[in-house]
């Protein structure tokens, strides 16, 4: 009987390997495909800027109505409060520990780490790991833990790349950006349990499960502006370091003293050690703040997540 469970669980864990080599690879393939379609000239500058603008005005707006939609509440409240308390303070923290970490950066790399920091890749990445190793069960709770993150990548991490010093200005177009208006309308429906009309429905869902191969495709293109000599780079790697290894370690840490569910905690430590969002890349190349600069986190901190993932 325990060999046979040693057996099972071994296969359960190479089972969830598999799964994040699978999305791991499907990350640099889809990367490879924009970087190409740059490279050849079938995409040339301002269709770059369209697919960006595309991304950022429909296709990623889509995606988190349609997470939100995805997410149930009723019977498990309390629970569900606990992990979502938890990356309230997670957020927090990041904030703040971007904001001490990179000070002495250049403003524009500062930008970049500073988004990175706030806005990691656990929406693409980490759903499906989250599925992979806790079921359905992962996959809900990974949905109340993103709530935060992308109300925060919407508002402080927009208004990071943003730059104004006007503060009504800011909230102004924090408020009426498209992904804060989406997840506003998303926090309603899931809390309240109201439907929209299934055309709707099935529009927002199609035009929402676009957004992994138009957001790598479009980091792709980024990247194809890059001089490969130049790829590598110090503050890149210190970046990584900290986003992949430090902040997963300190929410360890916290969580460890806490009376938390043995499923909530693997949870917020999972999704708090993913790599930097795409995100990081689009709105830099949006706003004109060093994107090659911020490509290559992405690149980079992807490419490194695929070990420490696995630890």
């Amino acid at each position: 009987m325990i060999m046979t469970g040693d057996f099972l669980y071994r296969q359960e864990k190479r089972g969830i390997m598999e799964k994040v080599l699978t999305l791991q690879a499907t990350i640099f393939l889809l990367v490879a495909v924009g970087f190409m379609l740059k490279r050849i000239g079938l995409i040339g500058p301002q269709g770059q800027k369209n697919l960006n603008d595309l991304v950022i005005y429909v296709i990623l707006p889509c995606n988190i109505l349609h997470a939100f939609m995805n997410s149930p509440v009723e019977g498990r409240l309390l629970y569900y409060l606990e992990v979502l308390l938890i990356s309230v303070g997670i957020q927090i923290f990041c904030v703040f520990y971007g904001r001490l970490i990179f000070r002495k950066e250049p403003e524009g790399k500062n930008k970049c780490l500073r988004y990175g920091t706030i806005c990691s890749n656990a929406g693409f990445l980490g759903n499906p790991v989250a599925e992979g190793i806790y079921g359905a069960e992962g996959l809900v709770l990974a949905s109340i833990y993103l709530i935060p993150q992308r109300i925060m990548m919407w508002t402080s991490g927009l208004a990071v790349f943003s730059g104004t010093t006007d503060r009504k200005e800011t909230v102004r177009k924090v408020l009426t950006h498209p992904c804060i208006i989406m997840s506003e309308l998303g926090i309603l429906l899931m809390f309240t349990g109201w439907k929209l009309p299934a055309p709707v429905t099935d529009a927002v869902d199609y035009i929402g499960n676009c957004n992994t191969a138009f957001s790598m495709m479009a980091v792709g293109m980024i990247l194809a502006d890059i001089n490969v000599k130049d790829f590598w780079d110090r503050t890149v790697a210190k970046f990584t370091f900290h986003r992949l290894v430090v902040i997963p370690a300190v929410v360890y840490g916290v969580c460890s003293f806490l009376p938390l569910d043995k499923n909530a905690f693997g949870i917020c430590v999972l999704l708090a050690a993913m790599p930097a969002g795409a995100t990081t890349s689009i709105l830099a190349e949006k706003y004109g703040v060093d994107s090659p600069f911020a490509t290559k986190m992405v690149i980079f901190s992807t490419l490194l997540s695929l070990p420490t993932i696995c630890l």
